[in-house]
C-alpha cells in the first residue's frame, strides 16, 4: 500500500520527525529476518515508550495502515517481514529493564531488551530466567515472547509461556490492556497472556513484560554419551526423562550432524557413533555428586558407546563445542538451508531421525538433526543450493514427506520457530478448519482491521 498525506502528517505531529523515517535506505535493512525473505516497508518507527507505541497503533487503526512489530529480526519463519508494506515498528529504543524485584522474583523489562541483557542483570542479583535461546546474545524479549522461543533449559524449566507472569499490550484497534499478574498464582478470568505468547504479533503489540526469574544453582554437571544408534539414544531420553532428577539440558546430535562438526573439535568421536547426546544437571552442592551418578548411569545403558564426562570449566566448554560449533558448520556449508523445528513424542524420536534419513536418501537431499531431546524438539535441517531449481523443487517435497511424518508420529510443526510465512502452506495438515476458524474470530476481537502483523500465519 501507499501511506497518505494525512497518515504521514499524523505520523509526524505525533510521533515526531525524529522518531521514524521514510526513506527506502533506512527502511531496507527492516524489510528483512532471518527467514532471507524480503519486503520493503514504507515507513520505520522507533519507539522510545509504550505511550508512543498506543499512539501509533492508533494511527494505524485509523488510517488501516498494516503494522509489523519488530525485535532484532533473527526468527526463521519470516514473522518479521512486512510483506503488505505500510509501517514496521522496531524497539531497538524500548530496550530497558525497568524493574528488578528480587524479593518476588520478578523483572519487568521493555521488549527491545536482549536475552542476555536480562541474563547479566538477573544473574548479578542471583537469578535467571529460563528461556535461553541459541541467538540469546542478540535476540530480545519481545521476539522470545512472540515466537514463545526457549531454547535447551525448557526441558526442566519451561517455556517463555511459563515464565511469564503478565504483559502491557496494545490490541490492533488501539487498546492497552494489562494481562496476568504480579504473582506466581492467578485464575482471574482467561489467560491472555499465554493466548498473546506465541501469536507473533498479530493478537496485540506487547509493550512491556513481567518475567518470572528462577534462583541460580549453585552448581552444575556435564557429560557427553555417544551411542551406536538413534533407538539406543532415544531409549536413554526415556530412561532419563523418566528418572527423578530432571536435567537442565538434554541435546541430540544424529550421525550426520556429529560428521559435519568432526572438523571444528579436537574430540576423538568413535566411528561407529551414530547419535550424541549432551546432558547437564544443575542443583544443590550437597546432592549434585550422588543426582550426577545417578544421571551417568542411567545414560549407559545398552548401546552407549562412551561417556565423556566434565571435571573442569575447560573440560565442559570441550564438551559442548561440538554442540555450539554445529549451527556455524550449517551456515558455512548451506547458507540458506531450510531449518524446520517439529517435535514429536520422545518414544519417537528414533522413529523421525530414521524417517528423516531414508527421505534424505529418497530425494536425494542432506539432512542434518539436532535439537533438544528431553521434549521431542528436533531442528531438521535440509542443506540446499537455492540456486538449484531441481534440488528446491526436491527439498519442498521433501519438507512435505516430513511433516507428514511428523503428524503420524503424534508431533506438531512447529516448537519454537512459529508459522510465520515459511509454515503457512502447511498448517492445515495440524489444525482442522473448525479450529482454524474460531482462532480467526480470536483474531479479529483483538485486531478488527487485521493491521498487526498482516499474512502471517494464515
Amino acid at each position: 500500500m501507499t501511506l497518505s498525506p494525512e497518515f504521514l502528517s499524523a505520523l509526524a505531529a505525533h510521533i515526531g520527525k525524529e522518531q521514524y523515517s521514510c526513506v527506502p535506505a533506512d527502511c531496507w535493512v527492516y524489510g528483512y529476518d532471518n527467514s532471507r525473505r524480503h519486503a520493503l516497508p514504507e515507513a520505520i518507527v522507533f519507539a522510545h515508550d509504550e505511550q508512543q507505541v498506543h499512539t501509533l497503533v492508533k494511527l494505524c487503526y485509523k488510517f488501516g495502515v498494516p503494522l509489523v512489530a519488530r525485535g532484532l529480526g533473527s526468527g526463521t519463519p519470516g514473522g518479521a517481514v512486512p510483506i503488505q508494506g505500510g509501517v514496521v515498528l522496531s524497539f531497538e529504543r524500548m530496550s530497558r529493564i525497568i524493574k528488578l524485584d528480587t524479593a518476588n522474583r520478578a523483572m519487568v523489562v521493555e521488549p527491545g531488551v536482549t536475552n542476555q541483557a536480562v541474563q547479566e542483570a538477573a544473574k548479578q542479583a542471583g537469578f535467571f530466567w529460563p528461556p535461553d535461546p541459541t541467538s540469546s546474545a542478540y535476540c530480545t524479549i519481545g521476539g522470545n515472547l512472540a515466537y514463545n522461543s526457549a531454547g535447551p533449559r525448557a526441558v526442566k524449566y519451561g517455556t517463555p509461556r511459563e515464565n511469564t507472569l503478565g504483559l502491557h499490550a496494545i490490541t490492533g484497534e488501539g487498546q492497552l490492556i494489562k494481562t496476568g499478574v504480579y504473582t506466581t498464582k492467578g485464575v482471574v478470568g482467561y489467560d491472555l497472556t499465554r493466548l498473546i505468547i506465541g501469536s507473533e504479533g498479530t493478537l496485540a503489540i506487547i509493550t512491556q513484560a513481567t518475567l518470572k526469574l528462577t534462583p541460580l544453582p549453585q552448581t552444575k554437571r556435564t557429560l557427553q554419551a555417544l551411542y551406536k544408534d538413534i533407538h539406543s539414544a532415544t531409549q536413554a531420553v526415556i530412561a532419563l526423562m523418566s528418572q527423578p532428577i530432571t536435567p537442565c539440558a538434554l541435546e541430540f546430535m544424529d550421525h550426520t550432524a556429529i560428521q559435519l562438526v568432526q572438523s571444528y573439535s579436537s574430540m576423538a568421536i568413535p566411528a561407529q557413533t551414530q547419535a550424541l547426546l549432551m546432558i547437564e544437571i544443575d542443583g544443590d552442592e550437597n546432592t549434585i555428586d550422588s543426582s550426577y551418578a545417578a544421571i551417568c548411569k542411567t545414560a549407559n545403558s545398552e548401546g552407549c558407546l562412551l561417556i565423556r564426562q566434565a571435571t573442569t570449566p575447560q573440560e565442559v566448554a570441550e564438551l559442548w563445542q561440538m554442540r555450539k560449533s554445529l549451527s556455524p558448520a550449517l551456515r558455512t556449508l548451506a547458507p540458506k538451508k531450510i531449518n524446520e523445528d517439529v517435535v514429536v513424542p520422545i518414544s519417537h524420536l528414533g522413529d523421525l531421525v530414521e524417517g528423516s534419513m531414508e527421505l534424505a536418501k529418497q530425494y536425494d537431499i542432506t539432512i542434518v538433526n539436532f535439537g533438544h531431546a528431553g521434549n521431542g524438539n528436533i531442528h531438521v535441517n535440509l542443506l540446499i543450493d537455492t540456486d538449484n531449481s531441481n534440488e528446491m523443487e526436491r527439498a519442498h517435497r521433501c519438507l512435505q514427506a516430513i511433516f507428514d511424518l511428523v503428524l503420524s508420529l503424534d508431533g506438531t510443526l512447529s516448537g519454537e520457530h512459529g508459522i510465520g510465512l515459511e509454515k503457512q502452506p502447511f498448517i492445515r495438515q495440524e489444525l482442522s478448519e473448525p479450529v482454524i476458524e474460531l482462532m480467526k474470530k480470536i483474531k479479529l476481537q483483538f485486531d478488527p482491521k487485521s493491521i498487526l502483523n498482516p499474512g502471517k500465519i494464515w
